[in-house]
């Protein structure tokens, strides 16, 4: 008896893809995960999507000090918003990371490669039709052209067809972001509150403000 109800027993049905997917990328040094400014504009979103269900997606790359790295996760969210497109194109994705992370997320929006960089050595710039499943891209911290220079790394472009739903929020006297030079503001306690909150409502915003896609 035991066996039959074994054969007859439905199979374990795969999880439901959500209404919408943040996918994040964690800053330097910062546990695998979103890290602790990812989960504040997490918890910051999650009220104001009503009754959608909402999941979300630790990019995974090392977030160490070796910048050259970083590609790793370029690569990691790039794959995942290519397979949410294939296997649940009506999910709204959001786009987001915090310092090294915000970088990461940027440069997923690419249109081309960054000058100077071999493209063997990175990954493809997604298709366009990809930006019409990306309702928002949110990025703390984003490192400006001078701190990409210290680094030596490309600077960050966001693709023309992601600048109009990316918000980049940075905060005062950060050095990473802004002109600045009070180093100690560049951490994740300067990100929490007002500014996770206004990225919240940035994301929020643009996801009532997105229709799903259908097929053709």
């Amino acid at each position: 008896m035991s066996a039959v109800s074994t054969v007859l027993a439905p199979p374990v049905s795969a999880e439901p893809c959500p209404d919408i997917e943040v996918i994040f990328a964690r800053g330097t040094h910062e546990p695998p995960g979103v890290g602790p400014t990812g989960q504040a504009f997490i918890d910051a979103l999650r009220p104001q999507v009503g009754s959608r269900s909402l999941a979300v997606y630790p990019v995974n790359y090392p977030a160490t000090d070796q910048w050259a790295t970083g590609v790793d996760g370029v690569r990691d969210a790039g794959a995942r918003v290519l397979s949410m497109v294939e296997t649940c194109p009506e999910t709204d994705l959001v786009l987001g990371g915090y310092s090294q992370g915000a970088a990461v997320a940027g440069f997923v929006t690419s249109a081309a490669v960054p000058s100077g960089v071999d493209p063997a050595t990175v990954p493809k710039p997604l298709q366009p039709e990809v930006a019409d499943h990306v309702a928002a891209v949110v990025l703390f911290g984003l490192p400006n052209v001078r701190a990409m220079n210290f680094l030596g790394e490309p600077p960050v472009e966001i693709g023309p067809l992601y600048a109009s739903k990316t918000s980049t929020l940075c905060a005062t006297e950060d050095p990473v972001c802004s002109d600045g030079l009070n180093f100690a503001i560049h951490n994740p306690s300067s990100y929490h509150g007002d500014l996770t909150t206004q990225g919240a409502a940035f994301a929020a915003a643009q996801l009532d403000g997105e229709s799903h896609w259908t097929p053709n």
